[in-house]
């Protein structure tokens, strides 16, 4: 448990530091919401809800200064294409609503620029390339209408691209998956690899001609998780100027966490401990195993919030000014905080646009 003082320091830190979060499945939330059904107005986003994590007082509460809103496809979707473009009006459609505290971001600088406006830099991703169809030229109208930043795929492996919890299909990337990640690196669109199997990782280390992110993942060595990253992909991050931001899903937190039976009754005194992994110690562990193994300078934080059970001290979006006082307690130096915050994200994605630049 911090103490205030650290909680003080670490709100004036981030009351300085653009905090910027890599990944929320918010548009996938109010798609489902029995009342809202897919509409960001009816959805209340500007109230503190009782239910959920994220809305924008806990947002603000949590000091967040830039979010990539995930424009997430369902494996085994039949329409992926237009399943996607849904999602993206929807995150269109919340920045038009409340625009008095989004700003419709588009490149690094506009992080700096909607700090400054005191709004919240508010970017499109897609995750699952699924939502490609198969057609190169998808992404040209995915970056046309935003997106700056693709997960590679989901759970599940697609015809290009084998996932990490998926039988491998094509042995990482396919011809055409590595024409994907060229095609990404031309127009400046991020390629994140969170979520790809070891092979495609490793694949895509070796081609993209700019810096990648896993935008939410953890260390497989803390927790033995497929969807973690071993030591040896882990490894080559800094030699590729890439990040891994750390993230708060519980199963990829703490193995206890995978064993606790979602059906269980909450009396069950063991269970209930299970459920209680995933904490947010345990999460500041796996930035202290990163920043030992790959360097302050590759690291980021992608809390993942879907809507769904999170461990103790990771329950909402206003959890993160929390995690900074920890790791302050834990003797981090305000420059390596500053990094974690923002710095090296918006270091990769300036490092992306120039690749695009450079293409044309």
């Amino acid at each position: 448990m911090t103490s205030d003082k650290y909680l003080a320091r670490a709100l004036r830190l981030l009351d300085k530091t653009p905090l910027l979060d890599g990944h929320n499945d918010l548009p996938w939330v109010i798609r489902n919401d029995p009342t809202a059904k897919g509409d960001a107005a009816a959805f209340g986003l500007d109230q503190q809800r009782n239910s959920g994590d994220t809305d924008i007082p806990r947002l603000r509460a949590g000091r967040v200064a830039a979010q990539f809103w995930a424009a997430f496809v369902p494996p085994k979707e039949p329409q992926p294409a237009g399943y996607a473009l849904q999602q993206i009006a929807l995150v269109r459609r919340m920045n038009d609503v409340y625009s008095n505290v989004f700003l419709t971001a588009l490149r690094a600088g506009d992080v700096a620029r909607a700090k400054r406006m005191g709004k919240i830099a508010s970017f499109v991703t897609i995750e699952n390339g699924a939502a490609l169809e198969g057609r190169l030229d998808a992404l040209d109208a995915y970056y046309a209408l935003g997106v700056r930043l693709m997960t590679l795929c989901h759970t599940s492996s697609i015809d290009w691209c084998d996932s990490s919890t998926d039988a491998p299909r094509v042995d990482g990337l396919s011809d055409f998956g590595r024409q994907v990640v060229a095609r990404m690196n031309n127009l400046g669109m991020i390629v994140d690899l969170s979520h790809v199997s070891d092979a495609a990782a490793n694949q895509a280390l070796d081609i993209s001609r700019a810096p990648v992110v896993f935008s939410h993942s953890n260390a497989r060595s803390v927790c033995k998780h497929p969807r973690n990253l071993p030591d040896d992909i882990l490894d080559r991050v800094p030699g590729k100027g890439a990040i891994v931001m750390a993230t708060f899903v519980p199963g990829y937190i703490s193995p206890k966490a995978q064993d606790a039976p979602a059906g269980s009754p909450p009396q069950d005194a063991a269970v209930r401990e299970k459920r209680e992994r995933g904490a947010l110690g345990e999460l500041c562990d796996h930035l202290d195993y990163l920043k030992a193994r790959i360097g302050p300078d590759c690291i980021g934080i992608g809390s993942d919030f879907f809507g769904g059970a999170q461990g103790p001290g990771l329950k909402d979006v206003s959890c993160f000014p929390h995690i900074f006082a920890e790791l302050m307690r834990r003797n981090w130096p305000d420059a390596h905080l500053r990094k974690l915050a923002s710095g090296n994200f918006l270091r990769v994605f300036r490092a992306v646009e120039k690749a695009r630049i450079a293409a044309k």
